[in-house]
């Protein structure tokens, strides 16, 4: 039996709540699917870099990391035979965020939302963790 190499992208994904307990997600261009603002980590670069890197890239702001989350492993959403590798951060943004880089959209979802395409690491880690971490 020969032995398949499963291929991995490792990501750095930031949790972003407003006010109102809305998720912040966005869509890349040339995708349907909506995810968590971040991005591949590059060589040798720890995922706290990565995060703050992508998230300035993507949506033009900075952040404060409030806490990380944890390591996760999905499916991915745009990548088929692919399996995801997730360092998760809840992260706060310093200014408003405006789309840019290879962010095609971006709004907020309420964490019931049950219409928006949603990446496999967004409804089932993300949601279901803010969920519990805002006890709604």
């Amino acid at each position: 039996m020969r032995k398949v190499d499963v291929k991995k992208i490792t990501v750095a994904a930031a949790i972003i709540l407003n006010d109102a307990h809305e998720l912040l997600v966005v869509r890349k261009k040339n995708t349907q699917v909506f995810m968590q603002v971040g991005g591949k980590l590059e060589l040798n670069e720890p995922p706290e870099q990565a995060i703050e890197r992508e998230i300035k890239e993507e949506i033009g702001c900075d952040i404060q990391i409030d806490q990380f989350v944890g390591r996760f492993e999905t499916a991915t959403a745009n990548e088929p035979d692919h399996l995801l590798i997730s360092y998760v951060y809840l992260a706060q943004l310093k200014q408003v965020p405006h789309i840019a880089a290879e962010i095609a959209e971006m709004k907020w979802v309420s964490l019931d939302d049950r219409v928006t395409s949603l990446a496999p690491l967004t409804r089932e880690v993300v949601m279901p963790w803010c969920r519990d971490y805002l006890q709604v």
